[in-house]
């Protein structure tokens, strides 16, 4: 980071814990960099049991806003002033604005998820979505299906009863199909489906052997696959859907996505999510070098 830091300059930043492998200050600060703005973007480490008086501090101190990681997404949303639409829906906060004087908390997953189909034209209406997975990281993805007019969504899981109250927390949005991964009938829908979205943490680094159980054959040619993971770049999930014909998507513009949509938020200009590309991949290849 080279840009000048001065009395002036505003501060952001990630709370979670643990927060050192976090790389929004990678991203944030590259982005800051480029468009010439007085902010610099930190780690902010914050145990579950100092949440409150972290908030408190850094509304204290000024800082202009920061982004939310495990374990902190829900937690946060009580001691905050106001929550937009999405986080609500979501039932997560993964970005806090601080402005006058009040704390304003927003989800930016739900955006950073659509954000490979809206550079690539892509639109979701009408298509048919199957989705592995029912954790925290598939409720951005079931809203941002739903929102963007799927007119269909089958998930799969490993544990359906556990996953069932998905169906009437979204039932306002739209229509959710439960079934277990293996079972014939989700089988059945992975067959009609046009985009098939992996939320599993299944195949990520250092596991990197696992993936969720997917016969290909199931799956039209035509569907796309995307994995909402970025380390490693190109899952075994990925892999496998690429030797079948398969257009692919990793996570990658996910992560930039979602951390573009807080920097818009907080500085009120676009990021240049190129520069966020660049920042993230030399970053992940640096972290891989033996």
């Amino acid at each position: 980071m080279s840009q000048k830091l001065t009395g002036t300059t505003q501060n952001l930043g990630v709370m979670g814990w643990p927060i050192r492998h976090s790389l929004s200050p990678v991203l944030q600060n590259a982005a800051l960099e480029k468009a010439g703005l007085d902010y610099v973007y930190v780690a902010l480490p914050v145990p579950p049991e100092k949440l409150r008086t972290a908030v408190a501090g850094l509304q204290a101190m000024g800082f202009a806003g920061w982004n939310v990681t495990i374990p902190h997404k829900q937690a946060i949303m009580p001691l905050l002033d106001e929550i937009d639409e999405d986080a609500r829906i979501i039932g997560a906060v993964n970005t806090v604005i601080h402005k006058d004087g009040r704390l304003i908390g927003h989800n930016t997953d739900v955006t950073g998820f659509l954000l490979p189909f809206k550079r690539r034209g892509i639109d979701l209406r009408g298509k048919k979505a199957a989705l592995l997975g029912a954790g925290g990281a598939a409720r951005a993805v079931i809203w941002g299906l739903l929102r963007e007019g799927v007119s269909s969504l089958a998930i799969g899981v490993r544990n359906p009863r556990k996953a069932e109250p998905l169906i009437e927390e979204f039932a306002p949005y739209g229509i959710l199909h439960i079934h277990h991964w293996e079972d014939e009938a989700f089988r059945e829908e992975l067959g009609e489906a046009d985009l098939l979205v992996n939320t599993t943490p299944l195949g990520m680094t250092p596991h990197t052997d696992g993936m969720p159980p997917v016969v290909w054959q199931d799956l039209k040619a035509s569907a796309i696959v995307y994995d909402i993971i970025y380390t490693p770049a190109h899952t075994r999930f990925l892999r496998e859907a690429a030797a079948h014909g398969h257009t692919i998507l990793n996570g990658e513009e996910m992560l930039a996505g979602q951390g573009a949509a807080a920097f818009a938020l907080w500085t009120g200009q676009e990021a240049d999510l190129d520069c966020m590309l660049t920042a993230l991949r030399a970053e992940l290849s640096s972290r891989h070098q033996p």
